[in-house]
């Protein structure tokens, strides 16, 4: 099975060339040689690689390290926080970034973010020129995403999260799917696809999080297999779920059919983000 994981992290210790922004839990560091060797241990073939916004913000220079060392492994994703119209600006020269396969809007953590802001149409139109997918992070204010869908019926939007506030340690939340029929109501946007990533941080049972089926089922059959990406957001949830357990959970327990199984947690990563395989090598329009 060719596995994408669409959302993993790299970055390299907090030093002053490179300081970081914020912190995350986890490693203090995870270099592109880290995140191949994590890669290969669970037969990961590739990963679209997230610039960490918390501790880089909208400095990509470290993934873009990362693809040099491994172009083959990932390709990369930078977020943007959009206040103005320089924003448009930042997603039209990322387009021509070796590697660059989407832009991620951090609506979530925007002050005041409006979806019909004219800064905000104007990046998503950039996306839009670049033949780049939009994935949003707005865990809870799901009313942002139904309004950017509508205003920009052309653009692929891809909703980060489940669309969930997920923890970044234990316990999980109480009740983590409150609100998932605002989700599942997403779905009649057929230009919105779905990341199932970090979904095991959800759960309140051990390996294999057998209790998350029920509510990824409906999320399947809302959205169709092919709108629905598997990802691990590694290192993020370390504290919550290892890397073997993220993988082996969906590879080898959830209850789909080896072909729905293709699709999700590769298929649909690869359609999207226009990154195919042909034969042995790989290629892409990005590369």
């Amino acid at each position: 099975m060719d596995l994408i994981d669409a959302q993993v992290h790299a970055y390299e210790r907090d030093h002053p060339s490179r300081p970081w922004a914020g912190a995350l839990p986890g490693p203090s560091a995870v270099t592109a040689d880290d995140l191949v060797a994590a890669m290969d241990e669970v037969d990961v073939s590739r990963a679209i690689l997230v610039s960490p916004w918390t501790l880089y913000r909208e400095d990509t220079s470290y993934a873009v390290e990362v693809y040099r060392a491994y172009p083959d492994r990932v390709r990369l994703v930078a977020p943007i926080v959009v206040r103005d119209h320089a924003a448009a600006d930042i997603a039209t020269a990322w387009a021509s970034t070796p590697g660059a396969v989407g832009i991620r809007l951090m609506a979530g953590v925007a002050e005041s973010f409006q979806a019909g802001d004219a800064a905000v149409a104007a990046t998503v139109r950039a996306a839009e020129s670049a033949d780049f997918p939009v994935s949003v992070y707005c865990p809870g204010p799901l009313g942002i995403l139904d309004e950017l869908a509508q205003r920009h019926p052309d653009t692929q939007f891809v909703l980060d999260h489940l669309g969930l506030a997920q923890p970044l340690t234990p316990p999980p939340p109480d009740d983590p799917f409150a609100g998932f029929d605002q989700v599942l109501a997403l779905a009649r946007y057929p230009n919105i696809a779905v990341k199932v990533s970090a979904a095991c941080t959800l759960s309140h049972r051990p390996f294999p999080f057998q209790d998350l089926w029920g509510h990824l089922g409906r999320l399947f059959e809302a959205f169709g297999i092919d709108r629905c990406l598997w990802g691990t957001d590694w290192t993020r949830c370390l504290e919550l779920v290892t890397y073997p357990e993220a993988v082996a959970a969906f590879r080898d327990h959830l209850p789909l059919t080896l072909s729905e199984r293709e699709v999700l947690l590769g298929g649909a990563a690869a359609r999207i983000f226009r990154w195919s395989r042909h034969g042995s090598g790989l290629e892409s329009t990005r590369a």
